[in-house]
């Protein structure tokens, strides 16, 4: 089936409401006839924010995290909801932007009386949107952000769904070592992002320190569309390096491993989960080959956890799940979900408590455990091959 994301647009000022899980509100009603029956009161909904770039560079990746967390809201208010209330997502596009982000993050909380936040898939605009809701006493819960210092950078009410760049950055340098057999690599970094630059200095500190040798450090800035002059770098080189280490955000993915290849670069291209998108195969079509990178899920991966999302998702909206951005995002509201129900209340501080000690939350994307003192769980990391624009898990490292 088609990996082609098709964007949604949603305003910046528009809600989300999700009529088909969320109890719709009252109708206005006119005092009962004498005698007549009371009618029961409908359960207040419980508002919890989805915070998403869904247009912009990160549409790739967060608009799927919306799906997922659509997804998870609806199963849990078929279920019955939370304290037998339902969900009620208030969503409001980001637009990849950090003013946007920080607007919409003050607009949950501040007008929409959120519980709770969760979504964001980089840690820029983590670090944006973060210190709003910690000021103001709400849990922010990231779905995809993956600086490992952000909850320290942040605050006791911020906490990482995903593993960390350490965690990702180790795992695909191993992967390159022990199972591509490379020596040698060329590192190619996008300077804008805090994302992309800690994840190539992860990468960096595993790989010399297993014994590589990174043969050239070269840079670019988000939203260059020619890399004809670090292809030129590259190529001069003698000996040819033995991967292509390539640190970049997913609008760029797709159009860095196409230049490189139709410069006839053959070499593996490696990187970490800035790669799971399907501009990959979009932008690059059947150059799109010889490419690894470290994620947070395999969506073919056999395991039945995996497989219920991806057929749940599927039915939902007509398509599998784009990557693993999605599955994050249904794995980040279920543990807010988990969270009120052991708090058994939505005060946002009982909230963050029972966040803080959530044990063996058996998630999608792995087991969430917090340490004490930490908000960071420790979760295994999916190495992904693209051949021929075909995404398939290859294999899972575990911390």
């Amino acid at each position: 089936m088609s990996r082609l994301l098709r964007p949604l647009l949603i305003s910046s000022t528009v809600l989300v409401v999700l009529a088909a899980c969320a109890a719709p509100p009252p109708a206005t009603q006119r005092p009962a006839e004498p005698g007549a029956p009371a009618q029961p009161a409908q359960a207040e909904p419980i508002k919890i924010g989805a915070l998403y770039g869904i247009t912009g560079g990160m549409s790739s990746i967060d608009a799927p995290g919306l799906n997922g967390m659509k997804l998870a809201a609806k199963q849990i208010n078929a279920a019955g909801g939370v304290l037998g209330r339902p969900i009620e997502l208030i969503a409001i596009d980001g637009k990849t932007d950090q003013t946007a982000t920080t607007n919409a993050a003050s607009e949950m909380i501040n007008v929409h009386k959120v519980v709770a936040i969760g979504g964001l898939n980089d840690s820029t605009f983590a670090l944006a949107a973060g210190p709003i809701a910690q000021k103001a006493g709400i849990p922010f819960v990231t779905a995809g952000a993956t600086l490992p210092t952000l909850p320290e950078q942040i605050g006791d009410y911020f906490f990482m769904a995903p593993f960390g760049d350490d965690a990702q950055a180790y795992a695909i340098a191993d992967y390159a070592i022990d199972n591509l057999g490379a020596k040698t690599a060329y590192m190619l970094v996008d300077q804008a992002y805090d994302f992309t630059t800690a994840l190539a200095r992860f990468f960096k500190e595993r790989f010399v320190g297993r014994g590589g040798t990174i043969v050239l450090e070269d840079i670019y800035r988000s939203g260059d569309t020619d890399f004809s002059a670090q292809i030129a770098k590259v190529k001069a080189l003698n000996p040819q390096p033995d991967v292509l280490f390539i640190s970049a955000v997913p609008s760029e993915a797709g159009i860095t491993t196409k230049q490189f290849r139709e410069a006839g670069l053959t070499q593996p291209i490696i990187s970490g989960d800035g790669f799971d998108t399907p501009l990959i195969a979009e932008v690059a079509g059947e150059l799109a080959d010889e490419v690894y990178f470290s994620t947070h899920a395999g969506l073919d991966n056999p395991d039945p956890k995996v497989q219920a999302f991806v057929k749940a998702y599927t039915e939902e909206y007509g398509r599998p799940p784009e990557n693993a951005f999605a599955a994050l995002g249904y794995d980040t509201l279920n543990l807010i979900a988990d969270a009120i129900k052991r708090a058994g209340s939505t005060d946002p501080k009982a909230i963050r408590d029972a966040l803080a000690a959530t044990q063996g939350f058996e998630a999608v994307t792995g087991t969430i455990t917090y340490k004490a003192g930490q908000r960071k769980p420790d979760k295994p990391v999916s190495i992904i091959k693209v051949q021929d624009g075909k995404y398939s898990f290859v294999k899972e490292i575990k911390p």
